[in-house]
């Protein structure tokens, strides 16, 4: 168990994270080299290649100064030493992390500066559309745009902001509530889905519940004391965010049509990008 925490950075689930919860069967070690290759590939598409500095780069600018100074070795060790520790805090920053999740059979994979409904929604809209199977392990890969500390009251404080966004008036949409627990025995999913659901109605009455085909679903996924959120799109079109099911075929599909991510969407879920940002800042300086 030690060796698998250390494979995967020795990271813990946390609130305060984003990122895609990824369910397994079985092989987790597996699951994430597939969620590293598949990620990186639409990540690239999206957003760029990802950059990395050498840290040699970085202290090519010192290297003259080394040659004046030969003798004091001890400030070229020091230099190489913060070069190294500069180094390895990126590597911790890196756009797609793997940390331990807390429960058999899911992989968290942590994301930085990248808005994780839209990645995971244009990767199954792809494999919905080409109906290419592209993966072999994982299951449902689910985006987490937001994560707190799983009690009720943290819940309520937490996504009266979060579901701003989507249900504020005048943002309207119609819902459903999914919700999940792991390694959790003292939250009930019954007291959750209700206050949820009065929260969203009392940011505007208009937003209603739809069962069936809802613009949205809101995901609810609890392991041991965090609660992990999303709100997402088409996810009975995308069978749940099954990779599996989404690329076998199907007639109904051929008269639905995804919803598209539009410009304005786009720009709101950047502008909570950066909001987040500064909020998780604050959470890190009180934790300490």
């Amino acid at each position: 168990a030690a060796r698998a925490k250390r494979a995967r950075g020795g990271r813990q689930l946390e609130a305060g994270m984003r990122g895609i919860l990824i369910t397994c069967n079985m092989n987790e070690r597996k699951c994430v080299g597939e969620a590293y290759s598949l990620l990186g590939e639409y990540g690239d598409l999206l957003y760029g290649p990802e950059q990395f500095s050498e840290p040699e780069e970085r202290l090519s600018g010192s290297d003259r100064e080394e040659e004046e100074e030969e003798d004091d070795d001890v400030e070229a060790a020091l230099r190489k030493e913060v070069g190294q520790i500069r180094a390895s805090t990126e590597h911790k920053l890196r756009r797609f992390q793997s940390v331990e999740s807390g429960a058999n059979n899911v992989v968290f994979i942590r994301t930085q500066g990248i808005e994780p409904e839209n990645l995971v929604h244009h990767i199954l809209k792809d494999m919905h559309t080409t109906k290419k199977k592209k993966t072999r392990v994982i299951l449902r890969m689910l985006p987490i745009s937001g994560t707190c500390k799983a009690f009720m009251e943290d819940m309520k404080k937490y996504t009266e902001t979060f579901f701003e966004p989507w249900f504020k008036a005048p943002n309207k949409g119609t819902f459903q509530i999914v919700y999940k627990a792991r390694n959790n025995s003292h939250m009930s999913r019954e007291e959750v889905i209700k206050e949820l659901a009065g929260i969203v109605g009392s940011l505007n009455p208009e937003n209603k519940v739809d069962l069936n085909n809802p613009q949205y679903t809101i995901v609810v996924e609890i392991i041991k004391n965090v609660c992990c959120l999303s709100v997402v799109r088409d996810y009975v079109l995308f069978r749940k965010y099954n990779l599996q099911e989404v690329v076998k075929s199907n007639k109904e599909d051929a008269q639905q049509k995804p919803s598209s991510v539009t410009e304005e969407e786009d720009s709101k879920a950047e502008k909570k990008e950066v909001e987040e940002e500064e909020n998780s800042k604050e959470v890190t300086q009180e934790n300490k």
